[in-house]
């Protein structure tokens, strides 16, 4: 059975080219030639029923509406996007004063950078916690056909690309990795933004935009687990601080009992052996100040 629906038609890409436009201080010259023309004319309204003074104003009147309604400025780092009755006819970066015809209809585009911090939006990282993270980046236009013609807005498509790219960067990494094996939110804040650029840059490449940086200005845990997370970071950060300390600890000991004996200092046997190095740990482990005990009499009372 033949499928009668159609594929979807291709979206047509646009790009950006030069426009065909004029200096508009030529124009302006032409401009002041028409106003003393009107002006000549206009001195000789006691002749006006003579078809020469008629014809004067009539043409130097044309040229001053045509000439007038040409003219337009561009500002550095701004584009202007010149349309022929709904045809791209190019693109305009010229600055200054330009001149184009009458008819053409023209768009000004910033190509400046702007800068916006996105709304703090919930995402669940790759271990599926909730968190919130909000997103700083600095976004131009590139292509001027592209941001007009491709996307219908293209700071509203933006917008919204930022947010799916945050998601799907979020998405991506746990937030936190206390064995300190992965590459994490919090942890790899360079990498993680580098990957956001690179993202970003991918989404918006059909609008003719690019993204010069961008990071994080918001990044943590949701406020339904907050107090639960903080609290798993101190049993973790009490866990390692113990590590580290029985590990010293024991270090100290064996260099205690090694110089004891290489010494001659006391011979001990195993049972007191076994004691000191209990005592030694109780001493170095505790978190408490220990009390020493003077044993005056022998050492096996």
């Amino acid at each position: 059975m033949t499928d009668i629906r159609g594929a979807a038609p291709a979206l047509r890409q646009s790009s950006e080219r030069g426009a065909h436009t004029m200096s508009g201080y030529a124009m302006l010259l032409v401009l002041l030639l028409a106003i003393a023309g009107v002006g000549a004319t206009v001195s000789q309204i006691d002749r006006i029923a003579d078809a020469y003074i008629v014809a004067g104003l009539f043409v130097s009147s044309t040229v001053f509406l045509f000439g007038i309604c040409g003219f337009y400025l561009l500002q550095p780092n701004q584009a202007t996007v010149i349309t022929l009755f709904g045809d791209y006819r190019g693109t305009d970066r010229t600055t200054g004063l330009r001149w184009t015809w009458p008819w053409m209809t023209k768009k000004r585009v910033s190509v400046r950078s702007n800068n916006i911090i996105s709304e703090r939006i919930k995402v669940n990282d790759l271990r599926g916690n909730p968190i919130e993270m909000a997103a700083q980046v600095v976004w131009r236009v590139t292509d001027s056909a592209q941001a007009l013609f491709d996307v219908d807005d293209y700071k509203a498509f933006v917008n919204v690309q930022i947010e799916a790219a945050v998601r799907t960067i979020g998405s991506r990494y746990p937030y936190d990795d206390f064995e300190h094996q992965e590459v994490t939110l919090r942890g790899n804040h360079e990498q993680v933004a580098s990957e956001l650029r690179a993202e970003l840059i991918a989404r918006l490449m059909v609008a003719g935009i690019t993204v010069d940086e961008c990071g994080f200005t918001h990044l943590a845990y949701a406020q339904e687990i907050a107090g639960a997370m903080l609290r798993r970071q101190q049993a973790q950060a009490v866990v390692a601080a113990r590590t580290t300390l029985v590990e010293g600890a024991v270090g100290m000991v064996e260099m205690a009992l090694a110089l004891l004996s290489e010494k001659n200092v006391v011979e001990l046997d195993d049972e007191r052996r076994a004691a000191m190095v209990s005592n030694l740990m109780v001493v170095l482990c505790g978190e408490r100040d220990t009390q020493p005990i003077v044993n005056a009499g022998s050492l096996y009372q």
